[in-house]
């Protein structure tokens, strides 16, 4: 069951948060219709009775009441990097925490936990204008309390005017991951850059690296995809720049769907074409899908 934005307004420690969204996401996995291929995926799989109990989790079994067998004991670790785009667009929908920025800061918690359940090094690179922070992946448990601190904080941020340039970010990204990782980016891919074949070739550079890529792409889908406002002027504000505009949405809908389904569509022919795993991240939704995603390509990078 994906874990929506209500789920999640009682917990206050990011961490916390973390854990009930893996744990619910590993036992949903179990009771799912792909028993077969959660057991394939996943670090545990639950206990058969008669079985010898060396191997169960038992700090799993106090917060679940579950017997679950440890999986992947012999597995070698993964190096996984998860980007975080925090410039200022990443606050839509404005002055709610169930923004772009809230929901990639809670996807890259839970997937935080979930690499750390498996035993994997966990780097974070945030970026805007420039790269802000970058830790490159370790697997130390100080470095996870490290990366939810930071997460912590970036909860509060609500500077705006801060723009975007995904393209040298993503060019520097590249240079500065030594070893081949698994690199998580969020972002809407919004960049100041009006030529996409720059934006495309920044993806490239990663590949080219020998990274494993998977893109989410954050999006408000009814507000920023599908331009779904009710037929009356609104006043509209560029959170990067500050440009405004008065207008009556239903005047430009036709034509700003057209020119953002001809974005979308282009990334993600180009992802394809890169063999970039392209997801759609609706912040309106659960974070299933990404959890998922990296236990697929955790299993298909170890092989």
């Amino acid at each position: 069951m994906p874990i929506n934005r209500s789920s999640i307004e009682p917990f206050k420690n990011l961490e916390l948060l973390a854990k009930k969204v893996v744990e619910g996401f590993i036992t949903g996995l179990h009771k799912s219709p792909f028993h077969g291929f959660s057991v394939e995926f996943a670090e545990h799989r639950l206990y058969n009775t008669g079985e010898s109990t060396r191997h169960i989790d038992w700090k799993l079994f106090g917060r679940t009441d579950k017997l679950f067998v440890k999986r992947y004991e012999e597995e070698t670790n993964l190096r996984c990097q998860i980007v975080i785009d925090v410039s200022s667009s990443m606050l839509f929908p404005i002055d709610t925490e169930n923004n772009k920025l809230h929901f990639s800061i809670h996807a890259a918690a839970a997937l935080n936990e979930l690499l750390k359940q498996q035993r994997d090094a966990v780097g974070l690179t945030l970026f805007s204008d420039k790269i802000e922070l970058h830790y490159p992946a370790k697997g130390s448990p100080a470095q996870q309390k490290l990366i939810y601190s930071t997460l912590e904080e970036l909860l509060n941020r609500k500077e705006q005017n801060k723009t975007s340039s995904t393209v040298n970010a993503l060019h520097q990204i590249a240079e500065i991951i030594h070893k081949r990782s698994l690199v998580v980016i969020f972002s809407d891919m919004f960049d100041n850059h009006s030529d996409n074949e720059e934006l495309f070739s920044a993806l490239q550079h990663l590949k080219y690296k020998k990274h494993e890529v998977v893109l989410f792409h954050v999006n408000d889908k009814s507000k920023e995809l599908d331009f779904d406002f009710e037929n009356r002027p609104y006043h509209f504000i560029d959170l990067e720049t500050g440009e405004q505009i008065k207008l009556n949405p239903k005047q430009i809908k036709e034509n700003y769907i057209t020119e953002v389904q001809k974005f979308t569509n282009a990334l993600k022919l180009k992802c394809g074409q890169y063999h970039i795993d392209f997801v759609e991240a609706d912040i309106n939704e659960g974070f299933n899908n990404i959890l998922l995603t990296y236990l697929i390509k955790r299993n298909l990078m170890s092989k």
